[in-house]
């Protein structure tokens, strides 16, 4: 058991690092409560699809786990434990960047700030667009983690049938979607409830605001990085072209939007969250 707990993040330390900074990031942001609440309810919801999956084929399509590495690390009745800790952070960096496109934007010296507010966090756009960025991801990661006997994730699950995506099929993708609006309403629920006074753990962190959108893009260079390294030139440039626009929209629109909000939009966010670095009292 030892072997196999140390074995679960020699083996994994990219997801242990991309969690940290899930960490880094949620802390500051809503507290170390609703952090820890979303990560085991993240998890077990997560867990839950991929069990229901290699079962029923719901929500993912019928796919399959080789338990190549079910010796060497952690898994939890036939589904790796790292797999569905990975969607606890997939979740918030697509749920902070979609944050980042809706939020009025500002800056305090070098720092940008999203002021965000309770309506814009529980808001439906935040929703959709949290889980179509989610989903927009597993579009880069799939198709190289089934080619994992390549590379050190190692072979641990195929597809009943190729699809047409680099043998990664429409049905997966349709699952990331549905699963993702689930995920991303989960922790716009566990966000919910009002804070009377400070949460433990919020703090105002440098740039906090930009660690889940950079969470977001680190996930995409290193599954673009893997592609490349493996050889896989035409997956990886499918990925690179695919998100080109949408970054350079995203970058640029941001750019444009500093520091033009309205007084109203910055007394909503600091009555919304008095602790914000722009509250002046």
């Amino acid at each position: 058991m030892l072997d196999i707990a140390i074995g679960t993040f020699t083996m994994r330390p990219y997801v242990f690092a991309f969690f940290a900074a899930f960490l880094l990031a949620c802390v500051p942001h809503v507290g170390w409560k609703k952090t820890l609440i979303f990560t085991g309810a993240g998890y077990v919801m997560a867990f839950v699809s991929e069990k229901l999956t290699i079962t029923t084929g719901f929500p993912y399509g019928w796919y399959y786990y080789i338990e190549t590495t079910s010796d060497r690390e952690l898994w939890i009745w036939g589904v790796p434990f790292f797999d569905s800790l990975s969607y606890v952070f997939l979740t918030y960096c697509s749920y902070t960047t979609a944050l980042l496109i809706l939020s009025p934007l500002a800056t305090r010296g070098y720092e940008l700030v999203t002021l965000e507010t309770r309506a814009i966090r529980k808001s439906w756009a935040a929703l959709v667009l949290g889980a179509f960025l989610q989903t927009f991801l597993d579009i880069v990661i799939d198709p190289v983690a089934l080619q994992g006997k390549r590379w050190f994730l190692g072979q641990i699950y195929g597809y009943r049938e190729a699809g047409i995506h680099f043998g990664v099929p429409l049905s997966n993708y349709i699952g990331w979607l549905l699963t993702s609006f689930a995920l991303v309403g989960l922790f716009q629920l566990i966000d919910l409830k009002k804070d009377e006074e400070q949460p433990s753990g919020i703090c105002k962190m440098p740039f906090r605001s930009l660690i889940g959108p950079a969470l977001y893009l680190s996930v995409l260079l290193f599954n673009w990085g893997v592609t490349l390294w493996i050889g896989e030139k035409l997956m990886a440039m499918t990925g690179i072209f695919m998100f080109t626009l949408p970054i350079v929209l995203v970058t640029v629109l941001a750019m444009v939007r500093v520091n033009r909000y309205q007084e109203e939009e910055l007394r909503d966010h600091i009555r919304d969250y008095p602790w914000s670095p722009f509250n002046r009292f």
